[in-house]
């Protein structure tokens, strides 16, 4: 049932945005103010334009926040369009803050291969560009080794046509994008975004 809703969402979003849960339930866009410091973790992946996939991680159970910005880049405090001259070394990502005790690192994974083609070299759909990369960028060892493991098996699998060319990074810094960029999708649902 939930796979339905998630592959339902994901292609809603895919065919109107700019780039395109096995146990996973989705929420009614009401923050948890129950989480503690303790059960709170971040992860951060790079799935292309982070305009729609943003929508995607914000519906699901257990999310607290997610902040789109820029991360892997050689410049301090990178703006939109620096990041978009190529020139930074920055991807567009998201920083995700959830709840561990609701949703796991796991599922946040099983997630991410989904939104995105991780087969396709710097671009995803019409989005071209090293700023549209696929990235895992761990904070613990525990998050690579998942990554990684989750990576090989789905390799193995023959799940993807391509291999998967998704990197799998130590997090250094992360940059929130220009406030304009943050909630983009909901904000701007009523917008032609096919034309993006």
């Amino acid at each position: 049932m939930v796979k339905v809703f998630l592959y339902s969402l994901i292609s809603f979003i895919a065919f109107s945005s700019c780039a395109q849960k096995q146990t996973i339930t989705t929420k009614n866009n009401i923050m948890d103010s129950t989480a503690t410091t303790q059960s709170l973790d971040t992860a951060t992946f790079c799935t292309g334009c982070f305009w729609c996939t943003e929508a995607i991680f914000q519906q699901l159970q257990g999310v607290q926040k997610v902040t789109s910005g820029y991360s892997g880049g050689h410049i301090q405090n990178p703006t939109y369009e620096q990041v978009c001259s190529k020139t930074t070394g920055h991807a567009e990502c998201l920083n995700i803050e959830y709840d561990k005790t609701k949703i796991s690192f796991d599922e946040l994974l099983e997630v991410f291969w989904q939104v995105h083609d991780p087969t396709t070299l710097n671009r995803q759909g019409a989005d071209v560009g090293t700023q549209y990369r696929s990235v895992i960028f761990y904070h613990n060892d525990e998050q690579k080794n998942k990554a990684e493991k989750y990576k090989a098996e789905l390799n193995n699998s023959g799940a993807f046509t391509n291999p998967i060319v998704t990197t799998i990074e130590k997090m250094d810094v992360f940059y929130p994008a220009e406030n304009y960029h943050q909630n983009y999708y909901n904000n701007n649902s009523s917008q032609d975004i096919a034309k993006w």
